[in-house]
C-alpha cells in the first residue's frame, strides 16, 4: 500500500512539474557566450555560462509555449557587446508581443559608472526594477583611444607603418598623439549612430519623446529614487520582492527555470530524422588567423582559424543533408592571408548551390568583413562594428630603446633584404617600397573582391572603404550589409534561400561524435580536422593590457588596435 502511495504521488509531482505555470530565468552576471566551446578547456570553464543560441532559441519555443508566463532576467556589470544586447532585445520583443510578462532587474546599472549599455537592454522589458541601494548610469556613448607615440618615443621606439587609407585608423595608436581629422570623423559617427539606436530604444521601451531620453542622457547618472522619478525605472525592489511579484502574476504553483535549461529540454528541439533537410551553422569567433581555432590556457580571447572554419564549410559542402549554411561572424580582423582562404570557402560554398548567409555579432570589421562579403546575404544588427575595408602594416623599431638599456645587435645575412623585418633598424628605402606594393596589393585585392561580392562598381566601395569603420546600420544604408536583424533572422532568411520548411533543423558543423573527437583526422578533408586546439599565446591574461601598452596579445611583432565603447 505504501509503495503504490509512493508511485501515485511521484506521478503526481512530476505530471505537476510537466504542467505547472513556468517563470523563465535568465541571469547575465556572468554575460553570455556567442557560439559553441572553441575547445575542451573552453568548455569546462564556460560550463556556467549560458550561450546565446540556447537563449535565442528557447524564448523562441516560450512564445508559442502556453505554460511559460513570464521571463525575469538580472542584468549584472559584466559587458555585454551592443550587438548582443540588440539581439536580446530583439528577442524579448517578441516574446513581449506573444503575451508574455517580461521584467528586468539589476542591482546597479553601473555602480557609480557608465551603464548605458546594461540600461538599454532593460528598456526592452515590460518592467524594470532597480535594487533601493542602485543607480543608473545612462550616461551617453563614447569610444575612448590612446595614443602611445610621446611615451614610445620617450623609449627609443619608433613605428614605421603604412595604410590603406586614412579611416585605417588602428596604427594611429603608435604613429599619432591625437586623432586625425579623419579618425575624429569615423569615431563621431559612429558614437552618434549608435547615441541614435540607444535613444530610440529606450524611448520606445520607456513611451517617451527621443528628444527627452536624449535630454536624460545628459542629465545622467541618476540615482536610484532619480531614476524612479524621470520614468527611467518603475520601482526600486530588492531581488526577492521581484521574484514574488512575478511569481504571483504567473501563479502561485509557478516553478523557475533557466532559459538554457529550458532550451535544452528533452523536447526543446527539433532534432534532424535520418535524410532531413538540415541548415547547418558554421562560428566563426575572434581574431582570424593562420592554422586552427582555439583559446590559451592562460586566458585571453580566442581566435578564428583558417584551418578549422575552412574544414568546417568543407565539411557543411559536402553534406548532402545540408541545404544551406549560415556562418556567425564575430571578428575583428586579423591575417589577410586566413581570411582570404576563409574567402574561398564561402565562395566554393555558393558555387556549389548552397546558399550562405552571414550572421554578424559585435565585430565583423576588417578581415571580419572580408570572410563575410562573399555570401549571399549578410545580416548584422545596428549596433554591430562592422566594414574597415583596408589594411595597415610595417613594424616597430627598437634600435633606440636597445642602445638606451645598453643592448647592442649585429646582424649578419646574405641578400640585400634578409634582415627586412628586425626591429633594429628602419626599413630602407628600397625596402619601403616594397611594403608599399604589398599594402597596395592587399588593398586592391579586399575591394575588388567586396565589390564583386556586393555587387557595387569597384569605385563605390573604395568610397565606402579607405578603412571605414561602420555601424551596421549605416553598413546597411550603404549596400555593405543586406539586412538588420540576429541570427534567428539569418536563419529564416536561409532557409526561405535554400527552399526548405520554416522549422528545417540547424545543426552546429561539423558535428562530430566523441570517438571522432578522439581519433586523429585521415586528411584535411576529414571534418575532424575542423577541430580546435588549446594555444599558447604571448600575453595569455594580460592581452588586453599588452595591446594597451601596444604590446600585442598574439606576439611582440603585431600591432592589433583595442577599442572601448562606454
Amino acid at each position: 500500500m505504501d509503495a503504490t502511495k509512493v508511485i501515485i504521488d511521484s506521478v503526481d509531482r512530476f505530471r505537476q512539474r510537466r504542467t505547472a505555470p513556468l517563470v523563465l530565468e535568465l541571469d547575465l552576471t556572468e554575460g553570455l557566450l556567442d557560439g559553441p566551446p572553441a575547445d575542451p578547456l573552453n568548455a569546462v570553464l564556460s560550463m556556467r555560462r549560458p550561450r546565446l543560441s540556447d537563449v535565442l532559441s528557447g524564448l523562441k519555443r516560450a512564445r508559442t509555449d502556453t505554460r511559460v508566463k513570464a521571463l525575469v532576467v538580472k542584468i549584472g556589470t559584466r559587458p555585454l557587446g551592443l550587438a548582443m544586447v540588440q539581439e536580446l532585445r530583439q528577442a524579448v520583443a517578441r516574446l513581449r508581443e506573444a503575451g508574455k510578462l517580461t521584467v528586468a532587474f539589476a542591482e546597479s546599472f553601473g555602480e557609480f559608472g557608465a551603464g548605458t549599455v546594461p540600461y538599454y537592454l532593460a528598456t526592452a522589458f515590460e518592467r524594470v526594477y532597480l535594487q533601493p541601494s542602485g543607480d543608473v548610469g545612462l550616461t551617453g556613448v563614447a569610444i575612448e583611444q590612446r595614443f602611445l607615440k610621446g611615451a614610445l618615443g620617450k623609449l627609443g621606439v619608433d613605428y614605421q607603418i603604412g595604410q590603406r587609407h586614412e579611416y585605417k585608423t588602428a596604427a594611429n595608436t603608435y604613429t599619432q598623439d591625437h586623432m586625425t581629422e579623419a579618425h575624429r570623423e569615423s569615431m563621431g559617427r559612429i558614437t552618434e549612430s549608435i547615441t541614435e539606436q540607444v535613444v530610440a530604444g529606450i524611448a520606445e521601451g520607456r513611451g517617451m519623446e527621443p528628444a527627452k531620453v536624449r535630454e536624460l542622457v545628459d542629465q545622467g547618472p541618476f540615482i536610484g529614487a532619480e531614476a524612479v522619478e524621470a520614468g527611467l525605472v518603475d520601482r526600486m525592489a530588492y531581488r526577492d520582492e521581484v521574484y514574488d511579484e512575478v511569481k504571483k502574476a504567473a501563479g502561485e504553483d509557478s516553478r523557475l527555470l533557466y532559459v538554457a535549461r529550458y532550451a535544452r529540454g528533452p523536447i526543446a528541439k527539433k532534432l534532424p530524422r535520418p535524410g532531413e533537410d538540415v541548415v547547418a551553422l558554421v562560428h566563426g569567433n575572434g581574431a582570424v588567423r593562420l592554422g586552427r581555432s582555439g583559446r590559451s590556457p592562460l586566458g585571453g580571447g580566442g581566435a578564428m582559424g583558417s584551418d578549422t572554419v575552412c574544414a568546417a564549410l568543407r565539411a557543411a559542402r559536402d553534406d548532402d543533408h545540408v541545404k544551406a549554411v549560415v556562418f556567425r561572424v564575430d571578428s575583428p580582423g586579423g591575417s589577410y592571408v586566413a581570411s582570404d582562404a576563409i574567402w574561398r570557402e564561402v565562395v566554393l560554398t555558393r558555387k556549389a548551390g548552397k546558399p550562405v548567409v552571414v550572421s554578424m555579432g559585435d565585430l565583423a570589421a576588417s578581415g571580419g568583413y572580408m570572410v563575410s562579403m562573399a555570401a549571399d546575404a549578410i545580416v548584422a544588427q545596428p549596433g554591430t562594428l562592422t566594414g574597415s575595408i583596408g589594411v595597415f602594416g610595417g613594424k616597430a623599431v627598437i634600435g633606440g630603446l636597445l642602445e638606451k638599456i645598453g643592448i647592442s645587435s649585429e646582424t649578419v645575412g646574405e641578400g640585400a633584404n634578409a634582415g627586412m623585418f628586425s626591429p633594429t633598424n628602419a626599413f630602407s628605402e628600397a625596402q619601403w617600397a616594397r611594403v608599399n606594393a604589398w599594402l597596395d596589393r592587399v588593398y586592391d585585392d579586399f575591394v575588388a573582391k567586396a565589390a564583386e561580392g556586393r555587387d557595387l562598381p569597384r569605385e563605390r566601395v573604395h568610397e565606402l572603404a579607405r578603412g571605414r569603420v561602420w555601424t551596421g546600420a549605416d553598413a546597411h544604408a550603404h549596400g555593405l550589409v543586406d539586412e538588420l536583424g540576429g541570427l534567428e533572422d539569418a536563419l529564416a532568411l536561409a532557409r526561405k534561400k535554400a527552399g526548405v520548411a520554416a522549422d528545417a533543423p540547424v545543426r552546429v558543423y561539423p558535428r562530430l561524435s566523441p570517438l571522432e573527437r578522439l581519433r586523429p583526422a585521415e586528411s584535411s578533408e576529414d571534418k575532424a580536422a575542423a577541430l580546435s586546439r588549446v594555444r599558447l599565446e604571448s600575453w595569455g591574461s594580460i592581452s588586453h593590457l599588452a595591446a594597451e601598452l601596444g604590446l600585442p596579445s598574439y606576439g611582440p611583432l603585431m600591432l592589433p588596435g583595442s577599442w572601448t565603447i562606454r
